[in-house]
């Protein structure tokens, strides 16, 4: 094959036995994951788990201290092919001050083989954003529209952002994500999107990735992740174990009733235990709370 052709390849993002060490300590360890071309992903996890430095690896703004990480099949610091392919917006969404969004447009194009300059000026005029107004004097929601029709620009096939909604109030930030899910259907760009919001997360992602304590615990399809848990409501009991139960997440209970975010196995559930289904929030919130997710448990080491 030739070094400037693409790997032919179904999956946006790989990693394997990913690590990124500073002098106190791991952000990221043995990081391994994949995720498929096409899909719409969140990355979610507390702060300090690693879900900046994951990014900054796979856009190639720092080099993994152990491990691998390939974007479309390629080295993101070795090679300048796998960078055009990938859009990036950093949390602060930073821009040159005294620059307008048409200044920003036109250095782009001079830095960029692949660039349209169009896509950007209309996106922007479409969401009535000053194009001659320094990037300084615009309103964040309006900064952050910016740098999104900056990264969609490049045409990536990988578009990776990094929080860039945090700061901004519920109206802008509803725009944000209109604008951007917008601009996925369109040209079928693979997203990886890192946000504490999940109600935003829950709308628009199909792929979850989190991150805690510098591990990935979850990394799959939303709907797969969905249909492997569920919430169990039931009497309170002492003993013995709960078919179809594959791991308890989270537990709580009173005096008569349990209540279990569990992982099934594949089997029937006790029919004495009602079967909910539950949200990504719920999945999240439980997983997140969790210090740690055994492979099993039994229903006495829930309840005791």
């Amino acid at each position: 094959m030739n070094s400037l052709e693409a790997p032919v390849t179904d999956t946006a993002v790989e990693t394997d036995a990913l690590g990124k060490r500073y002098s106190d300590g791991w952000a990221l360890q043995d990081c391994s994951l994949r995720l498929p071309a096409g899909r719409v992903a969140a990355l979610v996890g507390p702060n300090g788990a690693g879900k900046s430095t994951l990014l900054h690896l796979a856009v190639g703004l720092q080099e993994p201290d152990v491990g691998t990480v390939r974007v479309f099949g390629r080295d993101p610091r070795g090679d300048k092919k796998a960078l055009a392919d990938i859009g990036f917006v950093a949390q602060d969404t930073p821009l040159y001050s005294d620059f307008t969004a048409t200044d920003l447009i036109t250095m782009g194009g001079k830095l960029n083989r692949r660039w349209d300059a169009p896509l950007a000026h209309d996106r922007l005029v479409q969401l009535k954003v000053p194009t001659d107004r320094p990037a300084g004097k615009l309103s964040g929601g309006q900064r952050a529209q910016v740098a999104l029709a900056l990264a969609l620009a490049k045409r990536p096939r990988l578009l990776l952002l990094d929080e860039p909604v945090a700061a901004l109030d519920p109206l802008a930030r509803h725009e944000f994500m209109q604008a951007l899910m917008g601009a996925v259907a369109d040209s079928g760009t693979t997203v990886l999107l890192s946000s504490h919001i999940l109600t935003d997360l829950e709308r628009v992602c199909d792929h979850l990735i989190l991150l805690q304590n510098s591990h990935v615990q979850l990394a799959d399809g939303v709907d797969e992740l969905l249909a492997a848990h569920r919430t169990l409501v039931g009497p309170r009991t002492g003993g013995g174990t709960i078919p179809g139960v594959a791991a308890v997440i989270r537990a709580s209970h009173t005096d008569r009733q349990s209540t279990l975010l569990v992982r099934t196995d594949g089997r029937a559930v006790d029919p004495a235990w009602e079967v909910r289904d539950i949200t990504l929030e719920d999945l999240v919130l439980a997983y997140l709370n969790a210090a740690a997710v055994p492979t099993a448990r039994t229903e006495a080491e829930v309840t005791a």
